[in-house]
């Protein structure tokens, strides 16, 4: 694969990857919105068909990463840095792309929510802690954050949910040329980030990718959404720390038990 296949196919495929899935974050969360209040099941197997839709687009120019921890776990694996930079550059690029796309295509939705005095005019308990804390009223559909503020556990759930992606990834999804997903692989993987959204998620929202979680945060800063609130960069290192370590360790686990 040359450099710019790389760089062309990650963008692609994640920008795929954060239209299907914060599309569905969208559509359960926004007024005005078909799907409003379809509940965390819906999120959950949205963002699994948003990776088989994302992999199988991309996996033929990049081998479909999609995810900086995956592409430290491959390198740590096999030992080939030289094209960690370019993954991670085409990785954030797309997931800014994808964000945005969100946006466009639920503008009206998202003018209706946030100027909305029924929204933002009697805010609930929780509604005011958040905002407190600088999480605005549609941060959860660009980004993640915790029900319960812990910096530990925050950070634990994140890695705990990377490792499970990862070794999966690893010991069933990768090609013949172990430098990304294969078909198979594309249908486990999808099956495994539901898994992990139905009984991990709940704590943080399941990361478990840093470009999922930075690029559509920078977005959000910088969309002129109204009554937004701010983007919780306090918590922002978390998710993107976090699958870091749990590709390290996944990888880590796969050179020592599997290798």
């Amino acid at each position: 694969m040359s450099s710019s296949d790389i760089f062309i196919g990650e963008t692609i495929g994640t920008a795929v990857l954060i239209l299907l899935g914060g599309g569905v974050c969208a559509a359960v969360t926004l007024k005005a919105s078909k799907a409003r209040n379809a509940g965390w099941l819906a999120i959950a197997f949205g963002w699994g068909f948003a990776v088989m839709t994302a992999v199988y687009i991309s996996a033929p120019l990049s081998g479909a990463h999609l995810n900086p921890a995956v592409t430290l776990a491959l390198a740590i694996k096999d030992g080939g840095w030289d094209n960690v930079p370019i993954y991670w550059g085409g990785q954030l690029l797309g997931a800014m792309i994808g964000a945005t796309l969100v946006w466009v295509a639920y503008y009206g939705q998202f003018q209706a929510h946030l100027t909305d005095k029924e929204i933002v005019g009697e805010p609930t308990a929780k509604a005011v802690e958040a905002e407190e804390k600088g999480a605005g009223p549609v941060l959860g559909i660009f980004s993640t954050g915790p029900e319960i503020r812990n910096v530990v556990q925050n950070l634990a759930t994140e890695i705990i949910g990377t490792v499970v992606l990862i070794l999966a990834i690893l010991t069933q999804g990768l090609n013949d040329k172990g430098n990304g997903l294969g078909v198979l692989g594309a249908l486990i993987t999808s099956f495994v980030v539901v898994a992990i959204g139905l009984s991990l998620g709940g704590p943080t929202g399941y990361a478990i990718n840093p470009a999922r979680d930075l690029g559509p945060r920078i977005v959000h800063a910088l969309l002129p959404l109204p009554n937004k609130g701010g983007s919780d960069w306090s918590y922002a290192w978390i998710p993107v720390v976090g699958p870091l370590i749990g590709g390290a360790i996944a990888a880590g686990i796969y050179n020592v038990a599997f290798a």
